[in-house]
């Protein structure tokens, strides 16, 4: 009866390791890599990792290497189809092409998230970090 209970903690991410994964961390940032260990409080080491930054079709990879993931910050793992990765119809495009773009997105968003802490503090809400906000 055991056996038919999903996995719903970290033990889920077994099947995960030495495979090649897409996560998707809190602050929007997307990176790629071989997922080679995690622990029960789903902290991630990837190897040959890049991070991924999109605009539209087109997008652009920076190298990172190693890197160490806090468990917290991880919003979505999925592993990469390598059969169908290819098939994605997306254009790669070197990094100062689309850097540019991707910062101006991203300041974008940044003005967009602090009108609406402002907006939702006039009503009662607290900023996020801000008192209150204690775990």
């Amino acid at each position: 009866m055991d056996s038919l209970i999903p996995f719903t903690t970290s033990g889920s991410l077994v099947d995960c390791v030495d495979k090649k994964v897409l996560i998707v961390l809190r602050d929007g940032r997307k990176l790629v890599g071989v997922l080679r260990s995690y622990d029960q409080f789903a902290n991630l080491v990837l190897e040959d990792s890049y991070e991924r930054i999109f605009h539209g079709l087109e997008y652009a990879d920076v190298w990172k290497g190693v890197f160490v993931i806090r468990g917290e910050n991880v919003v979505l793992l999925g592993e990469i189809d390598l059969d169908v990765e290819d098939e994605v119809p997306l254009v790669q495009v070197p990094l100062q092409q689309i850097l540019p773009l991707h910062n101006a997105e991203n300041e974008t968003r940044k003005k967009n998230e602090v009108e609406k802490a402002n907006i939702l503090m006039e009503h009662g809400f607290v900023k996020e970090g801000g008192e209150g906000d204690g775990y």
